[in-house]
């Protein structure tokens, strides 16, 4: 399964990201627990480059407790500022002014000393299609301005947004880089939902998942979908098969994929990680 993405509006978003840099003090990198270094786009490190940063893992609550911890260590280690949300349910979200600011403290102490008066933070939020940057802008703002959607490639434009008196926000499309070199990312990108869904073959993406899941979450597999050790030991096509008959679905395996998928995204499977801290280590620079 070969998956690539790049719509025309995100190379122009990409631009006008480069652009807008110089106007805003930090940027606000948001990046999905689920997978936080393969929901990094790999272009902002040279875009951003020196620019304060505060890394966001957004969907805490879908992603396991226990990666999450390691996850924020690791962007910490690389001298990131970094805090786990939930901006669906708003959790989290006080955590974000603070961290902006403790990350400014120097330089806005610098331009008190020299008689400037403390202006709101300007911070761009950037990340890839489907992290939840419409929800967390709706959850920092206190209102519905931002569109919003549990699909990529809703936001198209950029948008200056003020959070109360302390932080202008300014948003930007979700921006993917223009193909995947690892298409083993593309497939974790694919399963959290940043691809849309017509782009690839949902039965080749739920054996994916339903392979990562017994290897890692089994308990969760076998809980949700009345599963058997013995059931669990079946190749994953077989498992699919299986499924597909427990929900009723007959032999309409294109609908039971949908169903599998949509329920993995939603955590109604559990929570899960996708990256493995411990398994992606060597690869890692810290």
């Amino acid at each position: 399964m070969t998956i690539q993405w790049f719509p025309g509006h995100m190379a122009k978003a990409r631009r006008e990201v480069t652009e807008k840099l110089k106007f805003v003090d930090i940027v606000i990198e948001l990046v999905d627990a689920r997978l936080p270094l393969s929901s990094r786009n790999p272009m902002m490190d040279e875009i951003v480059q020196q620019k304060p940063r505060l890394v966001i893992l957004n969907k805490g609550d879908l992603a396991d407790p226990r990666e999450n911890q390691k996850w924020r260590q690791y962007f910490e280690n690389k001298g990131f500022a970094a805090v786990i949300v939930n901006s669906h349910e708003g959790k989290g979200i006080n955590q974000i002014i603070p961290a902006c600011k403790t990350v400014l403290k120097e330089k806005r102490e610098r331009q008190q000393a020299r008689g400037i008066k403390p202006q709101p933070i300007r911070a761009m939020i950037i990340g890839i299609p489907n992290v939840g940057k419409s929800t967390l802008m709706n959850r920092l703002v206190k209102k519905n301005i931002a569109r919003t959607g549990n699909k990529p490639g809703v936001t198209k434009s950029q948008q200056w947004l003020k959070a109360g008196t302390d932080m202008d926000l300014l948003d930007t499309p979700g921006i993917l880089w223009p193909k995947f070199e690892d298409q083993e990312m593309g497939r974790k990108l694919a399963v959290t939902g940043a691809i849309k869904d017509n782009l690839l073959h949902l039965d080749d993406l739920t054996l994916y998942a339903l392979e990562f899941l017994g290897k890692h979450y089994p308990e969760d597999l076998k809980k949700r979908y009345q599963l058997t050790d013995e059931d669990l030991a079946l190749p994953t096509v077989e498992q699919l098969l299986l499924i597909t008959k427990k929900r009723g679905f007959r032999d309409d395996y294109d609908r039971a994929s949908a169903m599998i998928i949509q329920e993995i995204r939603n955590g109604m499977v559990g929570r899960f990680t996708l990256d493995r801290y411990d398994e992606m280590r060597d690869e890692l620079d810290d």
